[in-house]
């Protein structure tokens, strides 16, 4: 099979004839657009090591990726000076404990995907959202401090969004649900404090201030029961988006 950086087989071309652990590694482009499988059944996998979203690819020419983009590689990397300097380590994955590779992080690059850090190991306690940029002085510009202790891919999502807020504990009194970004819950709502609630499809950010502003939490698809599964430290909501490719 033959993987190509472009739409209709254009750019730089890579040929494979047996498995391949990580792409990127030989692979200049992180993401790929189009692929023609000439022989044999093949699998491709977002992630590295075989995991992550998987696609079944049968013989034939695929000119662009029927999920309105393409292949993904999610990278952030970690440096522990400030302006990129200093040791660096780098993720492609969710991990669930950094401290193991380094003590102190001043600045981040994100190369490609969506990521959630937080301030303490098994995604807990403070957590910021980063996009695709880069991040000189990434405690000035967040106010986190230079702990970062783990990681999280935010997975691209294609389909519908919805939430169900309550203001009660485990799904209980009243209930609003939302399928697009809310920039004031108080305004549309009346209610500017969430105690549970049930994620039923997309990845959504809950900002503690109205205009997505203030400290912010991550929130994949589940129930959650009570504000503290989602870390927070309070029950105070004052805007809610969909996290999209932004």
């Amino acid at each position: 099979m033959r993987i190509y950086e472009r739409p209709n087989f254009q750019g730089q071309m890579m040929e494979f004839s047996e498995d391949c652990e990580s792409v990127q590694e030989n692979f200049c482009s992180h993401d790929i657009y189009s692929c023609n499988v000439m022989e044999g059944y093949w699998t491709l996998y977002e992630q590295p090591n075989y995991r992550g979203r998987q696609y079944f690819m049968r013989p034939g020419e695929y000119r662009k990726f029927s999920d309105g983009g393409h292949l993904r590689h999610h990278r952030i990397i970690f440096y522990e000076d400030r302006n990129f300097g200093g040791q660096h380590h780098e993720c492609m994955s969710d991990c669930s404990d950094l401290h193991s590779r380094f003590e102190e992080c001043r600045s981040i690059r994100v190369e490609s995907g969506m990521f959630m850090i937080y301030d303490r190991p098994g995604f807990m306690g403070t957590q910021f959202y980063m996009k695709k940029g880069e991040y000189s002085d990434y405690m000035g510009m967040t106010g986190m401090n230079d702990c970062v202790r783990s990681c999280r891919v935010i997975p691209k999502h294609n389909g519908s969004f919805k939430m169900r807020l309550y203001e009660h504990f485990d799904m209980g009194g009243q209930m609003m649900e939302l399928t697009d970004n809310c920039p004031n819950l108080n305004e549309r709502f009346h209610m500017s404090n969430v105690n549970s609630c049930n994620v039923m499809d997309g990845h959504w950010l809950m900002y503690e201030q109205p205009n997505y502003r203030g400290r912010h939490y991550y929130m994949r698809p589940g129930q959650y029961k009570s504000f503290n599964e989602w870390s927070g430290n309070n029950s105070r909501i004052g805007s809610i988006r969909r996290l999209m490719d932004l």
